[in-house]
């Protein structure tokens, strides 16, 4: 496999680890607006979704929001993620194989451009992606229509390909398949068999990720994060 002209990557769940403090945050207050709903099953029904959506089926699940709701639930979840949240493992050597092959790569996420600026540069992460950040909210378009993925190939003048998209969501997945893009469906805590239904290939582990991308070789001896993937595969 040829590696590819471009890597678009998720934000939640794929850069950074803010999935488990999203869904807690939600329940919470869900809750005071009469919904009963455990952040375990938030995860299983809106991980991925935006924001307007998760409101129009908790209402539709008995919750009574009030019109400012998504700034209010938005309020209290950037509140708590600004306390801080780690880079998903691995990801960093990932970004860093990928420069050293001369692999472009970008962040493409249904969450709005605040919300990034929080998550990723609270550990300078978001360094990595300057001037290469596609929020829906910027765009207009939400996963899983293809669009975002669409106009981020477009900004760098790759086709849809000679794109693979890394998600960790069934929204995220199904706006690649339909984009025309592989995908490789991060799935840390299961069997990514719900991102497989949508086309995507499950992996496990970020250190696998180079070698599902058909990079062998950096420039010198292989790193240890490639010769895992070489393993892994």
């Amino acid at each position: 496999m040829a590696p590819p002209g471009l890597v678009i990557f998720d934000c939640d769940g794929v850069l950074v680890d803010t999935e488990a403090t999203h869904c807690r945050m939600l329940s919470r207050n869900l809750a005071r607006h009469g919904l009963t709903i455990s952040p375990e099953d938030c995860m299983a029904r809106f991980l991925g979704s935006r924001m307007a959506t998760i409101g129009e089926t908790a209402t539709r699940m008995g919750a009574t929001l009030p019109e400012d709701w998504i700034d209010e639930a938005y309020g209290e979840i950037f509140a708590e993620l600004a306390k801080g949240v780690p880079v998903i493992d691995g990801i960093s050597e990932v970004l860093d194989i990928l420069d050293a092959n001369g692999i472009s790569f970008c962040v493409a996420s249904n969450g709005a451009e605040e919300k990034m600026s929080i998550t990723l540069g609270g550990n300078g992460i978001i360094r990595r992606f300057d001037g290469r950040i596609f929020s829906a909210y910027a765009v207009g378009i939400w996963k899983p229509d293809p669009g975002l993925f669409r106009h981020a190939a477009g900004s760098f003048g790759v086709a849809a390909a000679d794109c693979v998209v890394v998600e960790d969501s069934v929204v995220g997945a199904t706006a690649a398949r339909r984009a025309g893009m592989r995908c490789f469906g991060y799935a840390p805590h299961g069997d990514g068999a719900r991102l497989a239904e949508q086309g995507a290939t499950p992996f496990a582990d970020m250190a696998a990720l180079p070698g599902l991308l058909g990079i062998n070789r950096g420039p010198g001896e292989p790193s240890s994060a490639i010769q895992t993937a070489r393993d892994a595969g």
